[in-house]
């Protein structure tokens, strides 16, 4: 905003400051303003009348959707309360708007090692270069989701809010960083926001119906917060003979659930800890488990909550640290007291490891209940079209197990449904929506990289374009060890290939030659077809291995931007973050 301040009453000094207020200035803030010197005017309130409707902008980076969801509640309960609010994804958001804000909800996920996730790149860019605008009139809070179990624990979420404040912004409401059971403290962060927000600017009746809220009514009473008791109906080895990997393909029946899903989307398990590793836990305790204890107002007894509710095979930092507070032992603290040392001696262990380590002197079972933290759901990529199985859901496991210092360890969730769960038993399931991994129109070509179980779903997509009879090409790159045992769901891909659904198939197997080959060399050896599709409008997915799969093709991708498209790395990145901006390169990496 410009305005000739010549002719005014005010000082040069006042002018100056006046003039550095109004830059920039969003519309929301500037009726604010007016409200604020008419009521200083009359003699009256200095509020601005409730006729002024505050403006909330909520932004979200989400790599699964955790945080799009939060972003439309918050926007939902926002309109509600008379607030014209708007869910917008980091993506489509364009950076110079945030010195017209008048107030800013952020919503970041961490990715990897303490990375933004791929849609949060380009803000949170801007926000750390030079081209980042002073914000002193914007008033801002932050709502971080993570894992505390990784190092960089809620550190785009930080990132955001220690920027904002650099910059000038004033926090309306302090941030929240949420471990993986998030949903209460989101909870509370988002009435917080909304109630500081509804104090300042008077707002209370309902804004205007907004698309927003319709898109959030729930079609299913089921939910992370209430899950479905959803029935197995097939729980088969999907592994060969001879693999020294146990996968399976598992069948759910959503039948009178209400649930609906799309190909991208996940299916959230709540799992059952081993009950082998609870008795020696229990051992190792002094415990009987028949001790009451609270679990979220419940009266049950430990064994249960250790079993179902709390978790045990995960030392975190934060139980670490609680821990070190209880013991007398200067070891453990200088082990907590090291980061590095911490995570090292950490890595492969468990609550059983650390009890027998370090021994709380009259541990009670409420305090080691309340210690703990509670026992997330396991995501899976949801391996099926509803358009093609109605009332069911399909996934993929691969069953883990490893030794460790000295024990045999397992995947909580994978090897209980490998081993402990058969046909008939009941799974208490919930849809994860994922909006950054959905199907492009049904024209569009598009090129699925995806080893192992990361091929899951792509197994959905392709069921989904074969009912909707879609005309857009179809390629699949897929990897694991060996041909003869582990090309999952081989019979369904050739089936596709003989009946042109499936356009192309490449396949790399590590273990079947001398040398190693991977779903990066496949790539690089059609580099041109490749470079074709992409030319072509094609839409790139990418499923699976976060920490050296995803890498290794993303730089395989690079390497065929410079080669078939004659880019430098710097332009090459360039592409592959226009690509992303697009929507037409999507991952669901893990």
């Amino acid at each position: 905003m410009t305005t000739d301040l010549k002719s005014s009453p005010l000082s040069a000094n006042q002018q100056a400051r006046l003039a550095e207020l109004l830059d920039g200035i969003g519309e929301g803030q500037l009726f604010w303003l007016a409200g604020f010197l008419a009521g200083k005017c009359s003699g009256g309130s200095a509020n601005p009348p409730v006729s002024a409707t505050p403006e909330l902008t909520v932004l979200f980076g989400s790599q699964t959707g955790n945080a799009e969801e939060l972003a439309q509640r918050l926007a939902a309960r926002a309109l509600e309360r008379g607030v014209s609010a708007k869910a917008i994804d980091m993506a489509d958001y364009k950076p110079r708007q945030l010195k017209n804000e008048q107030y800013l909800a952020v919503l970041a996920s961490t990715h990897g090692e303490g990375d933004p996730p791929d849609n949060a790149l380009d803000l949170h860019e801007f926000l750390h270069g030079k081209k980042a605008p002073k914000l002193g009139g914007l008033r801002y809070s932050v709502l971080s989701l993570g894992d505390s179990s990784y190092e960089h624990f809620c550190k785009t979420g930080q990132d955001f809010d220690s920027k904002l404040a650099a910059l000038g912004a004033t926090a309306l409401a302090e941030r929240v960083d949420c471990d993986v059971d998030y949903e209460d403290q989101a909870e509370d962060w988002i009435n917080r926001v909304l109630e500081t927000i509804a104090s300042e600017a008077g707002a209370s009746q309902p804004a205007a119906n907004s698309p927003i809220a319709a898109a959030q009514r729930p079609i299913s009473t089921f939910s992370r917060k209430n899950p479905y008791p959803a029935t197995i109906l097939t729980n088969q080895l999907l592994s060969g003979r001879g693999s020294d990997k146990e996968v399976r393909h598992i069948e759910l029946s959503l039948e009178d659930s209400g649930l609906v899903y799309k190909p991208g989307d996940a299916v959230g398990v709540y799992p059952e800890n081993n009950p082998a590793l609870v008795n020696n836990l229990l051992s190792a305790l002094g415990f009987d488990g028949e001790q009451r204890v609270l679990v979220e107002e419940s009266d049950i007894p430990l064994r249960e909550a250790l079993a179902f509710y709390r978790e045990i095979t995960l030392l975190t930092p934060p139980l670490m640290k609680h821990w070190a507070d209880r013991v007398e032992s200067d070891a453990l603290k200088a082990l907590v007291a090291d980061r590095a040392e911490m995570k090292a001696w950490t890595e492969g262990r468990d609550l059983l490891d650390l009890v027998q380590a370090w021994p709380i002197a009259g541990l009670e079972p409420q305090t080691l209940v309340d210690l703990l933290r509670k026992l997330p759901p396991r995501l899976y990529s949801i391996s099926s079209s509803q358009t093609a199985v109605e009332d069911e859901v399909h996934i993929t496991v691969a069953a883990v197990r490893y030794a460790s210092h000295g024990r045999n360890r397992e995947g909580v969730a994978s090897v209980w449904l490998s081993e402990r769960m058969s046909e008939g038993a009941k799974l208490r399931v919930y849809i994860d929506p994922n909006t950054k991994f959905a199907l492009p129109d049904d024209s569009k070509p598009v090129i699925m990289i995806g080893p192992g179980t990361g091929v899951a779903p792509f197994r959905a997509f392709l069921q989904e374009r074969e009912e909707r009879e879609a005309e857009g090409e179809n390629w699949l790159f897929f990897g694991d060890r060996r041909f003869r045992s582990d090309f999952l769901y081989q019979s369904e891909w050739l089936k596709w290939r003989r009946d042109g659904l499936l356009t192309r198939l490449d396949v790399a197997f590590s273990r079947d030659q001398a040398e190693k080959r991977y779903v990066q060399h496949c790539l690089k050896e059609n580099s041109a077809e490749v470079w074709a599709w992409l030319q072509r409008g094609a839409s790139l997915y990418v499923c699976g291995d976060a920490d050296k799969m995803a890498p290794d093709v993303h730089q395989a991708l690079l390497d065929i931007a410079s080669e078939q498209g004659g880019l430098n790395p710097e332009q090459a990145e360039d592409y592959l973050r226009q690509l992303n901006r697009d929507k037409r390169y999507q991952r669901d990496v893990y």
